[in-house]
């Protein structure tokens, strides 16, 4: 990974002036969940999705309460942990989350001065600095509490040329199913409890250095039956972005109220992950058995008018329920697969940026819709 600067990396810190640079960010380096089979979950997450196999960590590598898989698709990195022993915290937030973000990596040049400067502004501890090595050298990482039972590690690796960290090895199994297009990680997406989206947006500010890059309320965010209210907090590279989301009074249980219930309190609500072909990408999911949420066809009735031109011929986005949306500065497709667990909690978003910066206002009504359609199917809207 190169950690020099781009032209669009010191345009995007001039347009975001109001994040500091306290916390250097060089992008996110992994996402953990914790699951209840990690070996399963990674054969989904192979064959579903296109990931491939990376590391692994556990009693064959000398860790003894876990099992680690690492997966990796061009510059996106999943780790599946499951507990091997009864209790412990890993336990308890199966029990309590199901499947679910445990941990959202970042990666940095100084582990150390990151935990300092997070930590002497308020952030509550989750580890202090620790330096892991092997014979490939070492790895400092620290990291600290944020909403829910979620955290960031900050993952200093520059003086180490191992596979993954130390007590990892290389894992190689026959079944290597090709990758399906994805490219990195657009943005993650928090789901808060009601009136929090404030606290989290001063923690990322004042704790964090990050800055306000756009707000939905709920007139944004809204059908004839449910709401909600977001922001989305940016750090001065624009490498990374979390939108938080908080519930807003509705008739009926808005998304992000149906996936507190379940989930137990707040966390990451979906992952965004990018690709340069959004139809070639979601063609191979599906037919690997992604399940995608169903937008009308009268969405494309009038979807050009609105948008404008596109370089994509319409017919194939209309079949796959592909969503259009423009900006000032370009225009996005973009797609929403179902909750990829049995409890309706965490989705994946597939999108492809043909220039815009914006995250589909323009498709929120026409998703929602598509969401309580499957929250009528569950019975909890």
């Amino acid at each position: 990974m190169n950690t020099v600067k781009d032209n669009s990396s010191l345009q995007l810190e001039k347009i975001f002036p109001d994040a500091e640079d306290f916390l250097p960010l060089n992008g996110t380096d992994y996402v953990e969940l914790y699951v209840g089979n990690a070996k399963q979950a990674a054969h989904y997450y192979k064959t579903a999705f296109g990931f491939q196999d990376l590391a692994y960590g556990g009693l064959e590598t000398g860790l003894k309460d876990r099992a680690s898989y690492v997966l990796q698709q061009d510059k996106i990195r999943l780790v599946l942990t499951t507990p091997l022993e009864k209790g412990g915290p890993i336990n308890e937030h199966l029990a309590k989350h199901g499947d679910g973000v445990k941990v959202v990596a970042l990666w940095v040049d100084d582990a150390t001065k990151s935990w300092e400067e997070t930590t002497k502004r308020g952030a509550k501890s989750f580890m202090e600095p620790v330096r892991d090595e092997d014979e490939n050298g070492y790895v400092v990482r620290s990291g600290i509490h944020t909403y829910g039972d979620t955290v960031h590690i900050f993952v200093e690796r520059s003086n180490y040329n191992g596979i993954f960290l130390p007590g990892y090895k290389p894992l190689n199994s026959e079944y290597q199913p090709s990758t399906t297009g994805l490219k990195y990680i657009d943005h993650m997406v928090g789901n808060v409890g009601w009136n929090e989206m404030n606290k989290w947006i001063e923690f990322y500010a004042k704790v964090m250095g990050f800055a306000q890059l756009v707000s939905f309320d709920d007139k944004d965010i809204s059908t004839e039956y449910t709401a909600l209210m977001s922001k989305v907090m940016t750090n001065g590279n624009g490498r990374i972005k979390f939108p938080i989301n908080e519930p807003a009074e509705g008739k009926k249980k808005s998304q992000v109220e149906e996936y507190l219930d379940f989930y137990n309190g707040a966390g990451v609500q979906h992952i965004a992950v990018a690709t340069d072909d959004i139809v070639k990408t979601v063609v191979e999911m599906k037919s690997r058995g992604v399940e995608f949420l169903h937008v009308p066809s009268n969405y494309y009735d009038d979807i050009l008018e609105r948008v404008g031109e596109i370089e994509e011929d319409l017919a194939p986005l209309k079949e796959l329920g592909i969503l259009i949306d423009r900006d000032d500065e370009g225009y996005l497709l973009q797609l929403f697969t179902k909750p990829v667990s049995d409890r309706p909690t965490l989705f994946f978003e597939i999108i492809q940026r043909k220039g815009a910066k914006s995250f589909g206002k323009g498709n929120f009504k026409a998703l929602f819709e598509a969401i309580e359609r499957e929250q009528e199917l569950r019975g909890t809207l």
